[in-house]
């Protein structure tokens, strides 16, 4: 289910805080230049598998972020995926991700930031992401549902790469 990683983006979001509790000035920027998120996803009724995504990010003139990631899922064929994320308003992003069928809402809830889209295939994804301390890092965890039921879990972190 390699749509699944689709919030590994989200992670990210997060590490532009240094502390939990101090809100970032703007988290779009931390996506500038390279990161990288690594997981394990757990599917009903498979075995668990590793993930991992390279992710390079640009901040448009306008200030949204352009994303282009790279997403190596065990088990299964690389491909690319790409997030286009704009500031609605404070704390409130939306946006657009080439495996979403519609748009994808962030919105900064305390110290964390809450992803929510339905993919392609119809399943309905939230993510919580948050800052680790020292801003380089972020935890993330999702969960993916249909019909209202979880049929799969997704737990990882979202570091920072240093610039090449």
């Amino acid at each position: 289910m390699p749509v699944l990683r689709c919030l590994s983006v989200s992670a990210l979001f997060l590490a532009t805080t240094v502390s939990a509790t101090q809100p970032p000035a703007d988290p779009l920027r931390f996506f500038e230049g390279r990161t990288e998120d690594i997981g394990v996803m757990k599917v009903i009724f498979r075995q668990p598998y590793r993930t991992h995504t390279l992710s390079t990010g640009r901040i448009e003139p306008d200030g949204s972020l352009t994303l282009v990631q790279s997403v190596e899922d065990q088990g299964s064929a690389p491909h690319q995926r790409v997030w286009h994320i704009r500031m609605a308003s404070p704390g409130h992003y939306i946006g657009a991700m080439s495996d979403a069928a519609g748009p994808v809402v962030i919105d900064r809830v305390g110290d964390r930031y809450r992803f929510q889209l339905q993919t392609k295939t119809h399943l309905s994804v939230e993510q919580w992401l948050t800052p680790l301390p020292g801003g380089m890092a972020a935890s993330s965890s999702m969960m993916v549902r249909k019909l209202g039921m979880t049929v799969a879990t997704d737990d990882g972190v979202i570091r920072k790469m240093p610039a090449s």
